[in-house]
């Protein structure tokens, strides 16, 4: 499978949990490609709190995105009054969470996520949404 193709499913895929979990919710279409602005890949509020989400899933090796790819997201978010996430989903694992100022910046100025990073500091997705919490240092503003 393409990896546009499984990305594609993948946002469908937390689209429809963050639906469940009672969050309004929609997948920008084509996101970056539609427009010459960038767009975050999910956006979801539930009343209280909104989200620009940027979604990546890989099968286990660390996730990459680029410093313009973080910085669209985290203008847009500013923009829209929402809070700026990065998603990432490794085969056989749930969804975790991050701000964007909790990842790793590469030399190059680009972005990672290792499985190991996301299982051991990401947020879980049911602390996400609300369920059981999790306090991060640097959360209570944002």
């Amino acid at each position: 499978m393409s990896s546009n193709r499984k990305g594609d499913r993948r946002e469908r895929e937390l689209v429809n949990k963050l639906d469940e979990a009672g969050f309004a919710v929609m997948r920008a279409p084509a996101s970056g490609s539609a427009t010459t602005r960038e767009l975050p890949d999910v956006l979801a509020g539930n009343g209280e709190v909104f989200y620009a989400i940027e979604a990546k899933a890989s099968s286990g090796r660390p996730i990459y995105l680029s410093g313009e790819e973080v910085e669209a997201l985290i203008y847009f978010s500013q923009n829209f009054g929402a809070k700026a996430r990065i998603a990432v989903r490794f085969d056989r694992e749930d969804w975790y969470f991050f701000h964007p100022g909790d990842l790793y910046v590469t030399d190059g100025g680009n972005y990672r996520v290792k499985k190991e990073t996301a299982l051991a500091e990401g947020e879980p997705f049911d602390s996400f949404v609300g369920g059981p919490t999790q306090t991060r240092l640097g959360d209570a503003d944002d």
